[in-house]
């Protein structure tokens, strides 16, 4: 028999807590295949395709494009071992459906390649539902919520009849299914608690999903296990209309509410006017737009911060709070360099960037001054050293500032450094760079030169010991050999943190740097 399975999104790595989702890749109806991405998000640190480990037909998608999800929050459910043809126009699956979430297809176990946190690469077994007593049967229509059946006083979620089914039987139970096997239509925002003998697993409960109230606002927000619905549609009526979907029972398959199940409930409601309606969660209040007053004394736009932009302020500011910085600054006569790469470029090959000999002058300086390479520990109040040099460099992109990380750059050579940095570039002009792209850099290399500055005195990014600067690099009067010349000079500029060395280290690493710029051949002595 066909399943239904919730793919929710999975934890994406290296703390993600959230993502926004960019651009559906399939539509309700769809067939999928295992490990076919579904769906594109966006993460403070990049934007992933995200893979379904189930194959079978997508039957709902949760949330529009700009909505943003909390890790653990449904995805998509598919029919697993359901042809196309069995899912309606609604995507209702034409069967009994069960949602899990474990990958199973058929009598087989189909697993997905990918390892997605909170998705094995294989089927584990399946679970076994929780056995309701007999007679546990209500008269079909709107009830109200009792201590036994979720209401006020008790996590358990109560049952009622579906449409047609006998009283007193197993049938008879809401949906018709164990609980644990609904999650599919209750679109939770995070992973259910595991439950307790006898009693059935509790979710969270969406802000703008109504449920029913007990003694105040707070007993009326509590977890009360899932509802059979699937569609969304259904959601938004009942929503609209004030009613409580705990409060129906449904007519469709297995005890499914259906849109005529609402709308039946709407119309008894509206001819009824003396009866209490079940209370409505608060509405969000609107988002203020360019013409809402923000204060007393200004109009303005506000421009959530989220995304790259919300991560980079969060970092920024961490640094700032946490880390005593200084910075010190040289210009250097960049002529020398300039010739050398040319001189390189001209004997064939693949072409070695200014920003690559730049990097190995970098990692060269980090061998003869290790503390810069490091960060501090202030739980355990130490200095840590690191042994690997992990080079970031800024890259502004369309979506904000990233810092791609350049892996083991203290073992690669100057056309490895290019090739990597070219990839790394393009990668993030495309939005394709991963989080393990953007994470793990133990020392910074800021190249604001191209945006036509000299200089700067850049933040630490968290949580490293120092970044080195470099202006653009501009013909100037210069004395050179005694003599008065325009050389091509550069500004180079090294913020630290003051805790991990003091101003002659800093000082001596910057020198060392600018002598290399310099003088090129400096560099022979370290290689």
């Amino acid at each position: 028999m066909a399943q239904v399975l919730e793919f929710k999104l999975p934890d994406l790595g290296e703390g993600l807590t959230e993502a926004e989702i960019v651009r559906w890749l399939v539509q309700v109806g769809d067939v999928v295949a295992v490990d076919q991405p579904v769906v594109e998000v966006e993460t403070a640190k990049a934007m992933v395709e995200v893979p379904c480990p189930y194959g079978g037909v997508v039957t709902a998608r949760y949330g529009e494009e700009g909505t943003e999800l909390p890790v653990g929050s449904p995805l998509l459910t598919v029919a697993v071992g359901a042809p196309a043809s069995e899912v309606s126009a609604s995507g209702v699956p034409a069967f009994g459906a069960r949602a899990s979430g474990t990958p199973a297809s058929g009598g087989e176990d189909e697993g997905s390649g990918n390892v997605l946190v909170g998705y094995g690469t294989q089927a584990p077994p399946a679970r076994r539902g929780r056995l309701r007593p007999p007679g546990a049967g209500a008269a079909p229509g709107r009830r109200s919520p009792t201590p036994a059946d979720g209401g006020p006083g008790s996590g358990r979620h109560g049952s009622a009849a579906g449409a047609g089914a006998g009283a007193g039987s197993a049938g008879s139970r809401r949906a018709g299914l164990p609980d644990t096997d609904l999650a599919v239509a209750a679109a939770p925002t995070a992973p259910t608690a595991l439950a307790g003998p006898g009693t059935a697993p509790r979710r969270s409960v969406r802000d703008d999903e109504p449920v029913a109230d007990g003694t105040g606002a707070d007993a009326g927000r509590r977890a009360d296990g899932p509802v059979p619905v699937i569609s969304p549609l259904v959601r938004r009526l009942a929503r609209e209309n004030g009613l409580d979907l705990r409060e129906l029972a449904g007519s469709g398959p297995d005890g499914l509410i259906t849109r005529a199940d609402v709308e039946h409930a709407a119309r008894a409601v509206a001819s009824a006017p003396t009866a209490v309606r079940p209370p409505q969660a608060a509405a969000p209040a609107p988002a203020p737009t360019s013409t809402s007053t923000t204060s007393t004394h200004a109009r303005g736009t506000r421009i959530p911060l989220k995304g790259v932009r919300g991560a980079v302020a969060d970092k920024l500011s961490r640094s700032r709070r946490e880390i005593p910085d200084a910075t010190c600054w040289v210009d250097a006569d960049a002529t020398e360099l300039m010739h050398a790469r040319v001189r390189m470029n001209e004997a064939g090959g693949p072409k070695i960037s200014l920003l690559a000999l730049l990097a190995r002058i970098c990692t060269a300086a980090l061998a003869r001054f290790p503390e810069l390479n490091s960060t501090v520990d202030m739980d355990a109040r130490e200095v840590v050293r690191l042994d690997a040099v992990h080079l970031g460099f800024a890259a502004q992109t369309e979506r904000g500032l990233v810092v791609p990380v350049v892996k083991d750059a203290h073992t690669r050579d100057a056309e490895s450094l290019s090739a990597e940095f070219a990839r790394l570039t393009e990668a993030a002009r495309t939005g394709t760079l991963t989080p393990a792209e953007l994470t793990g850099g133990t020392f910074t290399l800021n190249n604001y030169g191209v945006f036509g500055v000299d200089g700067s005195t850049p933040i630490i990014n968290h949580p490293e010991a120092a970044m080195l600067g470099v202006g653009r690099i501009v013909p100037k009067p210069w004395v050179h050999e005694g003599e008065l010349a325009v050389r091509q000079v550069v500004q180079l500029s090294l913020t630290f943190d003051h805790r991990v060395c003091d101003g002659g280290t800093a000082g001596g690493f910057l020198r060392y740097v600018a002598d290399c710029v310099e003088q090129p051949a400096v560099l022979l002595r370290t290689l």
